[in-house]
């Protein structure tokens, strides 16, 4: 047995709930065994929340929505609407470190290219991130990952109009007691702020989404 997150859509602050969730674990690399565990978390979950409608979000998900809505494959756009690179890439290239960074190279290679470097292991513990030459706070710790991705999949609209359609989100990938942002838990927050009409007035800035979305003093 093994227990994962699903992250479900609310309509209260801070606009998603985790629901971690034990199901039978499959081990094994291959796509097939990952398969296996995302079929055996999904029953698991809807066994106890049959009227939600549950959707995986990474590249090993079997719908092509979540394979699309994985940030190494949702593309961040210019103005003119063309991508430009991943939200993987993205973060990666923002990271601010105590002795180096941030590595807008990065910026140019792929999204497992960019995960991988070895300067984000090397350079110290994460101060902030700086976007664009736009900086950002580390704390929350997942602020900046949340923000870039619902900005990232608000700009394409029919990306983001499919998403609307699901109320739960896993990642078969993440484990919170490794990692601490998560696309999944993201995609929930962008669909609980759509529905609440509050997207739109929390990515004018991104003090009003950290006011929105998170409990800041």
């Amino acid at each position: 047995m093994a227990k994962r997150p699903v992250y479900i859509v609310s309509d209260i602050k801070p606009y998603c709930r985790c629901k971690m969730t034990d199901f039978e674990y499959h081990s094994g690399f291959s796509l097939k065994q990952k398969q296996r565990n995302i079929e055996s978390l999904h029953k698991s979950f809807l066994a106890e929340n049959p009227a939600r409608k549950v959707l995986e979000i990474s590249t090993k998900s079997e719908n092509l929505l979540g394979i699309s809505l994985s940030a190494f494959n949702l593309m961040i756009r210019n103005k003119q609407g063309e991508p430009m690179f991943s939200v993987e890439t993205a973060f990666q290239a923002s990271k601010v470190f105590e002795k180096g960074g941030p590595y807008i190279d990065l910026l140019q290679v792929s999204s497992k290219m960019a995960k991988r470097d070895e300067r984000l292991r090397n350079s110290g513990h994460i101060i902030g991130f700086n976007f664009k030459g736009e900086e950002f706070v580390s704390r929350p710790k997942t602020f900046f990952y949340n923000w870039l991705y619902i900005n990232a999949l608000n700009d394409n609209e029919e990306l983001a109009a499919q998403v609307l359609e699901f109320d739960a989100f896993t990642d078969i990938e993440f484990n919170p007691q490794k990692s601490l942002n998560c696309q999944a838990e993201a995609a929930a927050l962008f669909v609980s702020l759509k529905r609440n009409n509050l997207l739109d007035e929390a990515l004018k800035d991104k003090d009003v989404f950290l006011k929105t979305v998170y409990f800041c003093k």
